[in-house]
């Protein structure tokens, strides 16, 4: 029976190379309803087909894909037949490539015996001019070529049937040609190197996705839950419902988020934050899938399942990321299909015109043209950028920098101007009350109590603290009734049966009940870089509540490194006072800093730093800075941990709260934008130096193909060493 489903997801085989995709998207796309509804992973060789209706049928998408000469299995969960059907994948191009080399080789070594040396096999005139082996001699010859051809051949015939020139069609002429004036043998040897390139490129690429898997593959495959009875089971992740506990013994992998409810010990947070040191945990900390746990046991109940941990989240996101393809990326492709006609033009036209207009000899010209074939293969400029991309992605996600894609890699590189929101992010983010001042006949305990009733269901850090302190203070909070919230402004209720309201300085002075008695304690915490909520009813003011977030220990350090990386502007928004904004942005040494601000207020800001330094970050907490950082360049959250929505809306996520990250992602993304620029580079003199060459009659079919072969797999490790870690800053 047919599957239908909302997406069909496809391992090809034999997808190894950028220009095999975009074969895939002309064959398959009619078929799916359009290209738009095709993804590709070159790095885990997948294609997803997207059916919303559910209504394709799988056999004509795996039909579509035969045509193209590759092959489709469906992505599923049989471990065994997918071994089985690797080995051959795998092994099968392999043993066709030693084939080809073998037959290639006898066919020479026997030319060389039957003609007494390898001057009389090769000729006094040298390749490229013809020659004529004895029957035997081109029988292995041939051989060499069927074998070395036989992966090849069908995508060339696809590529002539629809007059879209790509390498194998290219491959494949200049392999004819040669035949034709009599070049067995460089024949056989173009067939071999070519094959034995797709062999090396195809290995290199699996490399890659080994790697990106290893550096995502965390999760341990067998959990140890304890039931209500207190035994032990281990069974799998995948089945474990929320708010099972679990034991983690020391040295083991945490296999699913959770609460600490028993036990403690030092946990490795580097597989997912990136943590240099390991973080201790005890009973009510948070622990994410993934980690490791030091020397003492965890009894932890799981707060999500399998699919939706924190680790799974950085998986989904940086396997999506590899389809959103880099600037650099775009240029290549666009580059490949303006260069890869032009030089078979080019071809043509050199084995045609000097021929006729110069009465040059016809067989050496057109011997030149086929090296001029295998020099428009655009395979190493193509396949350079995206192996760079995506280790660069796998290799950030390693250092708790989950970014969402090859476009978000790039732009770090090309940062102006940074911008920063206060709570959270220049500060800790856990802040504490330090002072309460009641006003008239009011306590502190009112204040308090009347604060935390409109903030109980608050998950603002300000908030969280005014509830914290009244709890402490033994106050039962209990949640005030219709409550109604004015974003960046703060809330109305009713508490006991009376109205209150709670806000800021601004919302006090907006409402009209600013007395100077308030004016003055007000400025005066402020100053002292308190965050102050006024709380107060219809007639007068109940109190104020000053709360203190201390600044990150080392933003100079950071700020410093930023400027020292060319960051030329740093500024801050938040909606806090304007006095405690001053204090904290005199703290961190910002160039500039604005506070009062609503949500439309830091949009505007942004748009203003965009206007004046063209390429600006926005580093929040993802939520409530959701439009400034979509207005900015490039957003960053901050605390990703724990927040999906921070996760969901930012470009960048630094995985743990640390700012340190900031100039490291700078200078990473430089790394990978000079490799980018190192890979094209390189390809692109390969490509003119062999173009020289062959006007000039040095060059060879067997040279110029292994020198594309090389130039390929030079580029594919030069990416790779972006997976190789840190590299002291340029």
């Amino acid at each position: 029976m047919t599957r239908k489903t909302s997406s069909l997801p496809f391992r090809i085989h034999g997808m190894d190379c950028a220009e095999e995709i975009a074969v895939l998207r002309r064959e398959v796309g009619p078929v799916a309803g359009g290209e738009e509804r095709l993804s590709f992973n070159l790095l885990q060789g997948t294609m997803v087909v997207e059916d919303p209706g559910g209504l394709l049928e799988r056999s004509a998408i795996e039909d579509a894909i035969a045509r193209t000469g590759m092959r489709a299995e469906l992505v599923r969960d049989d471990a065994a037949s997918e071994r089985t059907e690797r080995f051959w994948n795998r092994r099968g191009r392999l043993l066709f490539t030693v084939a080809s080399g073998v037959f290639a080789a006898t066919g020479f070594a026997t030319h060389v015996f039957l003609a007494g040396s390898v001057a009389q096999a090769i000729g006094s005139e040298g390749l490229g001019h013809g020659h004529h082996p004895p029957p035997v001699v081109l029988g292995l010859y041939l051989l060499g070529i069927l074998t070395g051809g036989f992966h090849v051949a069908p995508k060339a015939w696809l590529a002539a049937r629809r007059l879209r020139p790509d390498m194998n069609l290219l491959m494949t002429l200049a392999v004819i040609g040669a035949l034709v004036i009599g070049e067995a043998f460089e024949a056989a040897t173009v067939s071999f190197l070519f094959a034995l390139s797709l062999t090396l490129e195809a290995w290199s690429v699996g490399r890659a996705r080994r790697a990106v898997a290893a550096l995502l593959d965390l999760s341990p495959p067998t959990i140890r839950t304890r039931g209500d009875d207190g035994k032990e089971v281990e069974t799998l992740p995948q089945l474990v419902p929320v708010g099972t506990r679990f034991i983690v013994l020391p040295g083991e992998r945490i296999p699913l988020d959770g609460e600490v409810v028993a036990g403690a010990s030092a946990v490795n947070q580097a597989p997912i934050t990136g943590e240099s040191q390991p973080v201790a945990k005890g009973i009510g900390d948070q622990v994410f899938a993934g980690t490791i746990n030091g020397a003492g046991a965890l009894e932890v109940r799981s707060t999500r399942r399998h699919e939706d941990t924190t680790l799974a989240a950085i998986v989904r996101l940086v396997r999506g990321a590899q389809a959103k393809r880099a600037t650099s990326e775009q240029w290549v492709d666009r580059f490949a299909r303006v260069y890869t006609p032009s030089v078979m033009a080019l071809s043509v036209a050199v084995a045609v015109l000097p021929p006729l207009l110069l009465h040059a000899p016809a067989s050496e010209w057109f011997y030149r043209a086929l090296v001029l074939l295998v020099i428009a293969c655009p395979c190493a400029l193509v396949i350079s950028t995206p192996v760079s991309v995506v280790a660069g992605l796998a290799s950030a996600a390693r250092q708790g920098v989950l970014i969402k894609g090859g476009l978000f890699l790039e732009i770090p590189a090309r940062l102006r101007a940074i911008v920063f929101d206060k709570t959270g992010t220049l500060t800790l983010g856990h802040p504490e009350v330090s002072q309460v001042v009641p006003f008239g006949s009011h306590n502190e305990r009112e204040v308090l109590a009347r604060a935390a009733a409109m903030e109980s269901r608050s998950t603002h850090p300000l908030a969280r603290a005014i509830v914290v302190a009244a709890k402490n203070r033994g106050i039962e909070v209990q949640p005030a009734e219709d409550l109604v919230t004015f974003p960046g402004k703060g809330a109305s209720g009713r508490f006991d049966g009376s109205s209150y309201w709670l806000g800021s300085h601004r919302y006090l002075e907006e409402r009209g009940q600013e007395t100077a008695d308030a004016h003055r304690q007000l400025e005066a915490m402020a100053a002292t870089g308190m965050s102050v909520v006024v709380v107060g009813t219809d007639d007068h003011v109940c109190g104020l509540i000053g709360v203190t977030d201390p600044v990150r220990p080392g933003v100079r350090e950071v700020v410093r490194e930023l400027r020292g990386s060319g960051i030329g502007h740093l500024s801050m928004l938040s909606g806090d006072n304007a006095p405690t904004v001053a204090f904290v942005a005199r703290e961190t040494t910002m160039d500039e800093y604005a506070g009062e601000l609503l949500p439309q207020d830091k949009v505007g800001a942004v748009e203003s730093l965009v206007s004046r330094f063209q390429v600006v970050a926005m580093v929040g907490d993802g939520v409530n800075d959701a439009p400034a950082m979509a207005r900015a360049s490039i957003g960053i959250a901050m605390g990703a941990v724990g927040s999906d929505a921070a996760i969901e809306t930012a470009d960048i996520a630094l995985m743990a709260d640390d700012l340190t990250r900031l100039p490291w992602l700078i200078h990473h993304s430089r790394r990978v934008n000079r490799i980018i620029r190192q890979n094209i580079a390189f390809s692109l003199v390969v490509k003119g130096v062999f173009v020289a060459l062959t006007f000039a009659g040095a060059a060879t079919l067997w040279s110029a193909i292994a020198a594309d072969m090389g130039a390929s797999l030079l580029v594919i490790f030069n990416g790779l060493r972006l997976l190789r870690g840190d590299e002291p800053p340029a």
